[in-house]
């Protein structure tokens, strides 16, 4: 394996410059400024093990591999409103006012490009800051030419693409997602089945960068962008950021198999009233998310492997769109066990 010389400086790239987007940048020049330490992130206050346990050898994984500094990233992306990061985050309401302010400037500077949005796909928003083109293959050139642009003004040789935009409509693997042919004749016909979040990471692959997804949507999980990623030795990743009640499921459950504990059932219901809870308040958006919901306790139990435990487990997921709550979502469990 061969390990990358650290870049000089590192571009992100964020679809979505909403309530996590501004979240992200926020946090990332708090840090830079010194009012902020890098909590919750693995690069940075995570540590690796080296030789045996006894040697106490655990170096900062920012200090054994060769990542960017956080002073040398350098953040961009689109968002279907003009709204600069600042006025986003403000509207956001996840940090506080006073930490808003303490980077207002840098916040300010950040003004998103227009992006690529079909209501069709996200039905609870009206996007007026969109991109317009005869046909997708179109939409993903234009893309590419702000991936392009947007090194070049800024002088790098890396970047990444992070998706942080909404959940999609449900969509299955179709003919078009089987290979890359198929698909880039899909973008120029306009095939349904090829979701603004595919178009991005097409785009960002075919300009030599990775992408993570940051959501529940099929993006990455088709063959067409496998067989981008390979043809270009890119990696891509993810399958929504998991940061609340499923992000508990994978603490709490690989503990009861631990234990070899039995589960009738477990549900699960969560209140929110930001954006993400207005777009999920369709029951196609819903479903995606649904899905994926439902898929982590299958990983982590696996009831195939383990019938007598949790073959006949009942997993119900809810969630309810309730603007008062703001971005403060709040989250129930109810775990019936047996053993």
């Amino acid at each position: 394996m061969k390990i990358k010389e650290k870049s000089e400086k590192l571009g992100v790239l964020i679809p979505g410059l909403g309530a996590i987007g501004t979240t992200f940048i926020a946090g990332l020049e708090l840090i830079k400024k010194g009012y902020s330490k890098p909590i919750g992130s693995l690069t940075q206050m995570g540590t690796i093990r080296l030789g045996k346990r006894t040697e106490n050898r655990s170096p900062l994984l920012k200090d054994f591999l060769p990542l960017a500094n956080i002073e040398d990233i350098v953040v961009s992306g689109w968002d279907i409103f003009k709204d600069s990061a600042y006025d986003s985050a403000k509207n956001a309401r996840v940090l506080s006012n006073e930490h808003i302010e303490l980077v207002k400037d840098e916040l300010q500077a950040i003004k998103p490009m227009k992006a690529v949005f079909d209501k069709k796909y996200v039905k609870k928003l009206d996007g007026t800051h969109i991109k317009k083109a005869e046909n997708k293959l179109e939409l993903a050139k234009m893309l590419m030419a702000d991936i392009e642009n947007f090194k070049k003004e800024n002088n790098l040789t890396d970047v990444v693409m992070i998706w942080c935009a909404s959940t999609e409509i449900y969509i299955e693997q179709q003919a078009v997602h089987q290979s890359l042919e198929a698909f880039e004749k899909g973008l120029i016909e306009n095939n349904e089945a090829i979701s603004p979040s595919m178009i991005y990471a097409y785009a960002a692959l075919k300009n030599g960068i990775p992408f993570a997804n940051g959501a529940p949507n099929l993006t990455v999980d088709i063959p067409a962008i496998w067989e981008l990623a390979k043809m270009n030795k890119l990696p891509i990743a993810g399958k929504d950021f998991k940061t609340g009640q499923t992000l508990m499921k994978t603490i709490l459950a690989p503990g009861i198999r631990a234990r070899v504990l039995g589960v009738n059932g477990w549900f699960s219901t969560n209140i929110l009233g930001n954006r993400d809870g207005e777009v999920l308040d369709d029951p196609e958006s819903f479903k995606t998310k649904e899905v994926s919901k439902l898929g982590v306790l299958d990983s982590i139990l696996q009831p195939e492997k383990n019938p007598e435990l949790y073959k006949d487990l009942y997993h119900k997921v809810r969630i309810n769109y309730y603007p008062p709550r703001g971005d403060n979502k709040e989250g129930w469990d109810n775990i019936d066990i047996f053993g």
